[in-house]
């Protein structure tokens, strides 16, 4: 016989998906799981057995019923999966940025599972805004004359330069170009909001002759980029705020501030921050200011606008607004995570309680997670050390706080080994490799998630 007919033959000899469907073991299946669950799992046990016939055409092929649970399993599991960060990054945008204190939890579970006052003003039974929820908590905390939400930061330029310069220039330095993540760069979101780039000063250097040369009857705004995801260092000079505000209103011209990462407090516990606040740049007069919620202030992905009442009301006004509004969860988790701003509860904010926890705090508690480790695995050798963690998520470049990890590594296999069998692990452990080792920073891990790392290391 050919080759192509003894292939075709072995392929016949294959079981159709409506016979597999009628053999015992899959009707139980099907009695307690979902049928299209386990429609897919026997095409993919059966087009596994193919790919195994055209490599073989005389290998003894046979379904295994037994396998396929755990095919379903997978195909039933959520996308989204918690993730333990043993990474040291604490703003880590491929992990989900800031985590979400607990009453903000709260406060979206209560949200989501009923009807809400979005945009109802129940006392006066007429129609309300969903801004009004966090606004006064905004300009309580900021300082600014008003306030809005939208989706997240880049959301926030955008509607900022699209309400404000559409068609006119904008001036903004050189060395304020920034790329954001994802590739998405400050040009590119200028542009799609209509506005005209007008570059000024040089990539080191820029003064405030370069912006008031610059200016013409095309000028619309004064544009400041705060440099959150990179530092410049040397031969440098910008402009503060407070001499560009001076200039803006001088040539009657706005001046819009991107923060960037929103700090709405000094005392981070970290040596040598020097990050400007919101309040800060509210005093130096600036007229909007943007910056995210999922940075350093430790809420929710969102937009945040803060500044004049005149310059906010453009914002208000413009049909971008409605793309780009917050939904009801996020406004439910922002406000939570304001009030705690409000009430002076910075520790119960899950990033500021990660940025300020001491070194000795965190030596604790590397300290019993090898104890944990090292009785969960005799074949791998554990040590404790020093490392430089991050702030991460396009903030503070420069601040790498002493932090204290856990290393292992085995003499038969590279740490990439260990690293993937953490990964693969329920929840999975995300750490870092350094030194030929796995690192696993405790300033992103709670007491709480240390048995399960070393659960992680037994069962891998």
């Amino acid at each position: 016989m050919q080759p192509d007919a003894e292939l075709r033959a072995a392929l016949q000899r294959l079981p159709k998906v409506d016979e597999v469907l009628e053999r015992p073991l899959v009707r139980t299946l099907l009695q307690r799981t979902p049928r299209w669950a386990v429609v897919e799992a026997v095409r993919a046990e059966i087009e596994r057995l193919r790919g195994e016939l055209r490599a073989d055409p005389h290998s003894a092929v046979e379904l295994d019923e037994q396998r396929l649970a755990t095919v379903i399993e997978s195909l039933l599991q959520p996308s989204l999966d918690r993730v333990l960060n043993a990474t040291g990054v604490v703003l880590h945008t491929g992990l989900g940025r800031a985590p979400l204190c607990q009453q903000a939890i709260a406060r979206i579970a209560e949200t989501a599972a009923a009807y809400c006052n979005l945009e109802l003003d129940v006392d006066e039974r007429r129609r309300g805004s969903r801004h009004q929820h966090v606004t006064h908590l905004l300009l309580r905390l900021t300082g600014a004359e008003a306030a809005l939400v939208v989706n997240n930061g880049a959301g926030a330029v955008l509607l900022a330069l699209a309400a404000h310069a559409a068609g006119r220039e904008v001036i903004v330095s050189r060395g304020e170009l920034v790329e954001i993540g994802g590739g998405f760069r400050v040009p590119d979101v200028m542009r799609t909001s209509g506005a005209v780039l007008c570059e000024v000063g040089t990539t080191n250097r820029t003064h405030v002759a370069d912006y008031e040369s610059a200016i013409s009857d095309k000028t619309a705004a004064l544009f400041k980029v705060h440099r959150s995801n990179f530092a410049q260092i040397g031969f440098t000079a910008d402009v503060e705020v407070k001499k560009l505000v001076e200039l803006g209103r001088a040539r009657s011209l706005q001046t819009i501030v991107d923060l960037g990462s929103g700090l709405l407090t000094e005392d981070l516990g970290l040596e040598g921050v020097t990050e400007p606040t919101v309040q800060q740049v509210v005093e130096a007069g600036a007229d909007l200011i943007t910056f995210s919620g999922d940075k350093l202030l430790g809420g929710p992905q969102a937009g945040i606008l803060v500044g004049s009442k005149q310059a906010m009301a453009a914002c208000e006004r413009h049909p971008l607004l409605r793309a780009l509004r917050p939904d009801k969860l996020t406004i439910a988790a922002l406000e939570a995570t304001l009030e705690l701003y409000r009430d002076g509860n910075f520790a119960e904010i899950p990033t500021l309680r990660m940025l300020r926890t001491n070194e000795k705090e965190l030596h604790a508690r590397a300290v019993a997670l090898h104890a944990l480790c090292t009785a969960a695995r005799s074949d791998v050798q554990f040590s404790i050390e020093r490392v430089r963690s991050a702030v991460g998520g396009g903030a503070l470049p420069l601040c790498e706080p002493w932090s204290w990890a856990v290393g292992a590594c085995k003499k038969t296999a590279g740490p990439e080994l260990l690293d993937a069998r953490l990964r693969a692990a329920d929840p999975p452990v995300v750490g870092r490799i350094a030194d030929d080792k796995l690192l696993l920073d405790v300033r992103t891990l709670t007491d709480e998630e240390l048995p399960q790392v070393a659960q992680a290391f037994r069962e891998g």
